[in-house]
Parts: structure tokens; sequence; C-alpha cells
């Protein structure tokens, strides 16, 4: 028989920047309607395996009894919309087996006919015997094949579709939360707890996304091998229904020549069937559900969702920092971090920029109102607040640290002071010259050298540093509230009777060595 051409399914899922992240198609849909398939080609063989075991039973019988053979496919097809409905395919084959049978059972013979017949009945017998021995092997094996196809279908396709509509319904509810947070930091002036930051929020959405897409992309792979598997074995068995008819019309070839040109109708009609041509109509009818291999692959990139760029989660600056670690840690000098400032207010820190990897959490929160802001000095600028990534029972038992960091270029440093010191709450302005910080442990004046970076206000006047009751680590300025409104600006220098002389390093008034706090 020649071979038929596949036509393959044209449902796409496109590659529109405009994906939807949780599509509105069922996974399931697709797996469910090749499980269906499966079930009509059972149901079928079933029939099949009624219909010659009943005939085996009648032979003992005549036209009556054949009212009991027609009643094993009297009834259509379950899943009968799976098979074209024109002649020439199953829900031909089995109109054609209706139709022959019935004309059997309406036969009438003759008084020499009937005695002409009478020593069919040993025949009748043999043919009972034969039918039982290799015609229903072969459709009981088939059946066999059919549900073990099923099984693996269950455990393969029908698994991958129920894991992609778990990972969905995740991405669908963090989708929810960040459209609750986004709204809740517009209605609180982007007053948010960090765990609920809805840049943080956006990066985990991001995670589950990618692991919905992985999901889906496995099932999607998955379902096209199950698709294309399923065009062979539907044409064995067509084939084996082939074979079965074949063996069938051997086995009551004996009979009666009507009974015989019956049988030969119905094997004749199966024979004719392509093997390809009810996946074709399958596919044809179902075009919309079944997967296009040709179709691409779902993206990260490409797909779209609600608040995906509203401003609360787009960074104010973001980058690379360095960060001296803190307490022991400091001995190790200071470490690369991936930096954020967020329009909620705080500064984040995170190992890298990578969402997908793992479920990006911040290893460090600075709610920046409620920090000590201190001046740039070269690269360097201090920060003392206390971590509130631990949510509000963290942040409270939190112990208060002034970090230091340092970004890659005095430039650079003074935009991101900039940035932060008005999330803080401030006004920061900048000296044009800016050299490395003087430590206050001992003033001393050395020739050549630079002054420190110098913040001046306008109208404000110095502020004496002895006796602070809260002292700040040796090597940091003076710390600038983070309202910046009546403290003295940062590195103004002053000494413990007056004014500071040019030239020399203010004193922190500050008895403890560089560090300690």
């Amino acid at each position: 028989m020649a071979a038929h051409q596949q036509t393959l399914p044209t449902r796409t899922t496109g590659s529109s920047l405009d994906e939807d992240a949780v599509p509105d198609i069922d996974t399931t849909e697709t797996s469910g309607l090749l499980q269906e398939r499966l079930q009509a080609y059972k149901h079928a063989c079933g029939y099949l395996e009624n219909y010659i075991s009943a005939t085996e039973k009648v032979q003992k019988a005549h036209a009556k009894e054949y009212e009991k053979v027609l009643k094993t496919v009297s009834d259509p097809l379950k899943e009968g919309h799976h098979f074209d409905q024109k002649l020439g395919g199953i829900a031909g084959l089995f109109e054609n087996i209706r139709s022959n049978t019935q004309v059997c059972i309406g036969h009438r013979f003759s008084e020499s006919q009937l005695t002409s017949l009478k020593g069919i009945a040993n025949s009748h017998l043999e043919t009972e015997k034969t039918i039982k021995g290799s015609v229903l092997p072969i459709l009981e094996r088939l059946h066999t094949e059919i549900k073990n196809k099923s099984k693996e279908l269950s455990k393969g396709a029908v698994k991958g579709s129920k894991e992609v509509d778990k990972a969905r319904n995740i991405t669908q509810k963090h989708i929810e939360l960040l459209g609750q947070h986004t709204a809740a930091f517009s209605s609180s002036g982007g007053k948010v707890d960090p765990s609920t930051d809805p840049y943080v929020l956006q990066r985990g959405l991001n995670h589950r996304l990618n692991k919905q897409v992985i999901e889906e992309n496995n099932n999607r792979h998955d379902l096209i091998e199950v698709q294309n598997s399923f065009s062979s074995f539907e044409a064995h068995i067509i084939q084996t229904f082939q074979q079965a008819l074949q063996t069938f019309v051997q086995c009551v070839g004996g009979q009666h020549e009507r009974q015989k040109a019956m049988y030969s109708d119905i094997v004749s009609t199966a024979q004719k069937i392509p093997p390809d041509f009810e996946f074709k109509g399958f596919v044809h009818r179902n075009n919309q559900l079944l997967v296009d291999p040709s179709a691409p692959k779902r993206e990260v990139s490409h797909i779209s969702f609600p608040n995906q760029n509203h401003p609360s989660t787009k960074p104010l600056i973001a980058g690379t920092l360095e960060r001296k670690s803190r307490a022991l840690g400091a001995l190790k000098g200071y470490s690369t971090g991936y930096y954020v400032v967020t329009p909620s207010k705080f500064l984040h820190e995170f190992k890298d920029d990578d969402d997908f990897h793992k479920d990006p959490t911040p290893e460090l929160s600075l709610y920046l109102p409620d920090c000590t802001i201190g001046a740039v000095s070269g690269e360097k600028f201090n920060i003392k607040g206390k971590d509130a990534s631990k949510g509000k029972v963290g942040s409270v038992v939190a112990m208060t640290h002034e970090l230091s960091f340092k970004a890659h270029t005095p430039a650079d440093a003074e935009r991101w002071y900039g940035v932060i010191k008005q999330a803080a709450g401030g006004s920061a302005t900048y000296t044009e010259h800016v050299s490395p910080p003087t430590s206050p442990v001992e003033s001393r004046t050395v020739p050549g050298s630079q002054q420190p970076p110098h913040y001046q206000d306008k109208n404000v006047a110095p502020v004496q540093t002895q006796g602070l009751a809260q002292g700040h680590g040796a090597g940091s300025a003076a710390p600038v509230s983070a309202g910046g409104q009546g403290q003295q600006p940062y590195n103004t220098p002053v000494s413990g009777g007056g004014a500071q002389t040019a030239g020399s390093a203010p004193t922190s008034g500050v008895e403890r060595k560089p560090g300690e706090y």
C-alpha cells in the first residue's frame, strides 16, 4: 500500500512577546485527547472480539441466533467521534458489519435448501473450535497492546500535563501576590516589607515562571513523541484488524455461500482502509488541540504578565559593589555582590542578578530611611543600619552594623551615594575632589596630602563630636542623618576645643578600636 504523507497539527504557541504567563490552553486536553483515542481503539478491538466470539458461539444455531451477533455491534462506537464517519474508515467498517449481518439474519431457505444444509451442523462445531483457537487470540493480544499503550501514556504525558498544571497554579498565585503588593505599594506610599517588595516578588515570579516553562517544554516534547508514535501504532492496529478478519473468513469459509460473501465483504472493507486514513482524519479534525512539532518552544523573554513593568519593580540603581565583611569576616577584606536600591527605599544585596538559577532572595536588606548614611570618600562610602531581610521579628532583634561599601570608581560611588541619600530622605551635595579617608585615631598633618571629601549644607554650624553617646567606627566619617535636615554635613572637620585646622584629620571622640561598636 502506498505511503500517505503525514499531516501535521496546526496549533501553535507562537513566539510573540505578548504571551501570557499562564496560557488558557489546558495541557491535559492533548494528553486526554490521545488517551481517549486509545480508549476508542480499545473499544473497537473489543467490539471486534465480541463479534467474532459471538460468531463462534452462534455456529451451533442458525439465522435467529445471528441476532446475538448483530447486538454486539448494534450500538454506535464509543468515542465514535474519533473516527471518520464517511465510508472507507473504521466507522464504515462497522457499518458494513451491521448491514451484512442483518442480511444474513433476514435470509430464509427453501425446504430443499434446508435439507442440503443438514450436513453443515458438524462443520459449525469445527468452525467454532477454529475461531476460538486462531482468530480470537490475535485480537486479545492487540487488546492487551492497546491497554499497555494507554498505561504508558498515563505514566508519561498525562503525568507531565499534571506537573505543568501544578507549575502554572504556582505561577498564577505569585502573579496575584505581585498584583496585591504592587497595589499596596501605591496605597501605602511605598512602605512595604522586604519580603513583599514588588521588586523581590517579581524576581521570585520570574524564577517560578522559568520552572513552569521548563515543565511545559518537557511535556510538549513528550506529547510530540507520543503523537509521532500514534501513527505507526494505529497502522499496526488496523493491520491487525485486517489479519484477524482475514483469518476469521478462512474459518467460516466452509459455511453457506451467503455467509462467505458476507464475511468477505467485511474483510474487503477493512482491507481498503489505508493505515493512516483514520489518523489523517483525526489530525484534520483536531488540529487545534494537537501540538505542532514545528512551533517554537516557549521562552521567558517572550512572556508578559500583569504589573511586569510597574514602577515599583524597577530599581532606582542596580549593579555590583564590594562590601567589607562584618565582625571577624572583616579580615577577609571586600567581597563582591549585586546591590539594588528599589522604589520601596530598600537597599537589597543579592549574590548575583540571575533570576532563574535559584530563587533570588536578598542576602541583606537595609531600609534606608532608618539608616545613617556616611559621605563618599573616594570609591568608598558607609551605611549604618539594621538588616531587615529576616522580617519584622528578625529586624527587631537584629544588631546595628556599619557597613563599608566600595564602588568601581569614585564617579560610581558618587552616583550610588546620590541615589541612596535621596531614597533615605536627604539631599546630597558632593565635593569636586575626593581623596582617601583620613584616620580619626590620631591627628597629624601629612605634607602634600589632600583633605577628606567635604559636603557643605547651607547655614549649618560645625557640630562637636567629642563625647558622643553612640560611637562610629574608625575610618568612617560622621554620618549624615537619614532625614538630612538640621544635621552636620559629613566630613565637616571639628576638634575637641574649637575649629579644626586645615590639613588635619577630624577627631572622632571614640575610645574603642576601629570596627568596634
